[in-house]
């Protein structure tokens, strides 16, 4: 799974952490999507496995080079890096865009998602009843997920841990959401807006040598919150990998092709044609074109084509 990776490798692994980031902040779309059509999910699941109890034992002993070679560390070091820069810039440009132009946006998802099932679908290497039974079964249970009412939110710690169990499920399943699980949850706004924007805040404070909001109490809060958030996270990834890890291994072309049909199931929540009032969603098809119309079906190519480049460009340096 490992190879040596030249100067423009390392920059698409960037870029495509930082699709991967921004496209998990987003309800309704996975960035496992990105890793699927990309050529490296496979490569993502081994080494997220790797850090283990083996790698402490190296990182302890200071064994550095076995460590970086053990657990692929630059593969991991460029591809999160950018989700984590992602994380922080595109925060405030995506917020903009669900609020003043929602159809838009949705329609350079939907594409993207439609484009990554013809892909996905390919990825499959054995055709047979029991791969269309884990077919229909993810589509299933894409659907329910997708349709499910949201809760309310909860500021309990023990919610919050499961929540960010749940997550990361957008990162290592492809087709299910975890921005969307947490809107379902009731949490999205708490764990992805206010929490990010309480650290961010935090942060620009400590650069600026202001202690002050070790006073305010609601920030205190909101970085608590965050830790614990991030601590359910990294549970939740710790035991998704070991899961995948070993379905990979074992079925492969089952695996892939339910995650194709999580990924089907998944459309509903990217529809463009919608219109949004508090928690409700009324979806619609169109009825005319016009410009606006026009404009959503070119944000929809965009969409495709973004996702075919990335999965060419993915293929060749596979």
């Amino acid at each position: 799974m490992k190879r040596k990776r030249i100067l423009s490798d390392k920059i698409l692994l960037i870029i495509q952490g930082y699709a991967m980031g921004a496209i998990n902040k987003v309800p309704g779309v996975s960035g496992g999507i990105i890793a699927l059509v990309g050529g490296f999910y496979v490569e993502l699941i081994y080494s997220l496995q790797k850090l283990n109890l083996i790698a402490f034992k190296l990182l302890m002993a200071r064994r550095w080079d076995s460590l970086i070679s053990y657990t692929n560390a630059p593969f991991l070091f460029y591809l999160f890096g950018g989700s984590l820069l992602s994380f922080f810039s595109m925060a405030f440009i995506l917020d903009y865009l669900l609020i003043n132009y929602p159809n838009y946006l949705w329609s350079l998802f939907f594409g993207m998602v439609i484009s990554s099932i013809f892909f996905v679908i390919h990825l499959v290497k054995i055709w047979n009843l029991k791969s269309y039974i884990f077919l229909v079964l993810g589509l299933l249970v894409g659907l329910c997920i997708s349709l499910l009412n949201p809760m309310d939110g909860n500021q309990n710690f023990y919610f919050i841990f499961f929540c960010g169990v749940i997550s990361v499920s957008g990162m290592t399943l492809p087709g299910l959401s975890g921005s969307f699980i947490l809107l379902l949850m009731g949490n999205y706004e708490l764990l992805l807006i206010d929490s990010v924007n309480a650290l961010y805040s935090c942060v620009k404070s400590l650069f600026y040598g202001d202690l002050d909001f070790f006073k305010n109490a609601e920030k205190i809060r909101l970085i608590q919150i965050l830790i614990v958030f991030t601590a359910g996270s990294i549970s939740g990834l710790i035991f998704y990998v070991n899961l995948l890890n070993y379905v990979l291994k074992k079925y492969y072309s089952y695996t892939i092709s339910m995650i194709c049909g999580f990924i089907s199931g998944s459309l509903i929540c990217v529809w463009p044609w919608r219109t949004e009032s508090k928690n409700e969603i009324d979806y619609f098809f169109p009825r005319e074109i016009n410009q606006h119309t026009i404009m959503m079906i070119l944000c929809i190519t965009l969409g495709i084509v973004i996702v075919y480049v990335l999965e060419k460009y993915g293929k060749e340096r596979s």
